[in-house]
């Protein structure tokens, strides 16, 4: 892996919006999923939002463009005096993958997290997300825990 020195994690702002619509287009279309409009709209606001159920978005940049992204929000945990950190979505732009984005990202999910005062950050992926694995496997644990939904 090869870092970026100039590579730069930063909250998402209002001015981003366009390249941060491309990524996480990008970012749904590799999960074969995509959603509509009104949730796109809605999404952003909440990354911009002030409310303390708003999750948050970062992006990485590089040379003045955008190339990654990450959103997490906090909620409360019955086990833990603590909030906990749910990473959300995480997207590198598939030409700049294996030069430190991801971690990038994760590591300043991770800071944000630790300046929140919630030392717990956690997050799912696909069985089949080979590439991102290989990543999470270095930045987090692996848990035994399987996930069921509403059908």
């Amino acid at each position: 892996m090869t870092m970026q020195p100039d590579l730069i994690i930063r909250p998402l702002t209002a001015q981003d919006e366009a390249e941060w619509r491309t990524l996480w287009c990008a970012y749904l279309e590799y999960y074969e999923t995509s959603v509509p409009e009104d949730v796109y709209v809605s999404t952003f606001a909440r990354l911009l939002g002030d409310d303390p159920l708003d999750f948050n978005g970062l992006v990485a940049e590089l040379d003045g463009k955008l190339v990654g992204l990450t959103h997490y929000l906090f909620h409360r945990h019955a086990w833990k005096i603590e909030n906990t950190c749910y990473l959300q979505d995480l997207y590198a732009d598939p030409d700049v993958r294996g030069r430190g984005v991801g971690r990038a990202l994760i590591n300043g999910v991770y800071g944000a997290a630790d300046a929140a005062g919630a030392p717990a950050v956690y997050w799912l992926t696909q069985d089949f997300n080979k590439a991102g694995r290989m990543l999470y496997d270095k930045v987090g644990v692996l848990t035994p825990f399987i996930k069921y939904q509403r059908p």
